[in-house]
C-alpha cells in the first residue's frame, strides 16, 4: 500500500558551462520526434510524400511554440510582459500554455493543409493524435521539473514535491492529465487503423477537444492556480479557456455523425 511519494528529482540531467540539458527538453523534443514517426507512417500510408510531411512538421512546430509562448504571455502574465517585453523571447525561463498552444497548431494546420491538398479537419483529425501523445511527453516533463501539481490531498498517491520544499503531500495532476492523454492517444491511433472514425470529418478531433478539455476543467479544481489574480476566481483561466474548446469538439462529433446519417 503506498504511504504518498517523495519526489526530489532533478530537474538537470547534466550541465556544460551555461548550457544545461533538462528532463524537460528531452521530453519536448521527443514528443516531436515520436509524432513525426506516426506521421510518417500515416503518410506513407494515404500515398502522401515526407517532403510534404517534412513542411507539416515545419508549420506545427513553429506554431505550437509561438501560440504556446504567446498563450501564457496573453492569458496568464500579460503586466508582466508588457513591462518587459524581451523576456516574451526568453522561452528557456519557462512560461508556456497549452490553450495557446492549441491556437497556433490551429493556424499552421490552417495553413499547411493547402499545400498538402486536403481539408483542415482531415489534418487536424490526424495530428491530433499527435498532439494527445505530445500531451503525454509534456506532461510528464512538468513532473520532472516538479511544477503544474496540484493541491493538498490525504490520498497515498499524493507527491511530496521535496524538491520544491514541499512538506506535504499534493496531487500529482502532471500524473493525470498525462495518463489521460496517453489514453485518449491509444484510442485514436486505435480508431485510425481499425476503425471507420477517420472517414467522418472532424470527428477525431472533436473526440480529441472534449476529451483534453473536458480533462483539463475538472482538474483544474484540484490544481494549483498558475497566476496570482486567478485566486479569487471562480473558474481559473484554464478552465474558462478550456469551455469553447470542449463545445468546438461536442459541435464537430454532432457534425459528423450528422453527415454520416444524412
Amino acid at each position: 500500500m503506498l504511504n504518498f511519494i517523495t519526489w526530489d528529482v532533478n530537474p538537470e540531467i547534466f550541465s556544460i558551462g551555461s548550457i544545461s540539458i533538462r528532463y524537460y527538453g528531452i521530453l519536448f523534443a521527443s514528443s516531436f520526434v515520436v509524432g513525426y514517426l506516426i506521421m510518417r507512417k500515416i503518410f506513407l500510408k494515404e500515398g502522401l510524400t515526407v517532403e510534404l510531411l517534412d513542411k507539416l512538421s515545419t508549420y506545427g512546430f513553429v506554431g505550437t511554440v509561438i501560440g504556446a509562448r504567446l498563450g501564457h504571455v496573453i492569458f496568464y502574465e500579460p503586466g508582466r510582459y508588457l513591462d518587459n517585453p524581451i523576456e516574451i523571447l526568453q522561452i528557456w525561463k519557462g512560461g508556456l500554455a497549452s490553450h495557446g498552444a492549441g491556437i497556433g497548431i490551429a493556424i499552421s494546420l490552417y495553413l499547411v493543409s493547402k499545400k498538402l491538398n486536403r481539408s483542415f479537419l482531415w489534418t487536424a483529425d490526424r495530428v491530433a493524435m499527435i498532439v494527445a501523445i505530445a500531451g503525454f511527453f509534456i506532461r510528464m516533463g512538468n513532473l520532472m521539473n516538479s511544477e503544474i501539481y496540484g493541491v493538498a490531498t490525504n490520498m497515498p498517491w499524493g507527491f511530496i514535491f521535496a524538491y520544491n520544499n514541499e512538506i506535504v503531500p499534493k496531487h500529482p495532476t502532471q500524473l493525470y492529465e498525462g495518463g489521460i492523454a496517453l489514453l485518449l492517444f491509444g484510442f485514436l491511433y486505435y480508431g485510425y487503423y481499425k476503425t471507420k472514425m477517420y472517414s467522418k470529418p472532424g470527428l477525431a478531433l472533436g473526440i480529441f477537444l472534449v476529451t483534453i478539455f473536458t480533462d483539463r476543467f475538472f482538474i483544474e479544481f484540484i490544481k494549483q492556480v498558475q497566476s496570482v489574480f486567478e485566486k479569487n476566481m471562480i473558474l481559473d483561466m484554464g478552465q474558462i479557456l478550456s469551455i469553447p474548446a470542449v463545445l468546438i469538439g461536442v459541435f464537430l462529433v454532432v457534425r459528423a455523425y450528422k453527415r454520416d446519417s444524412v
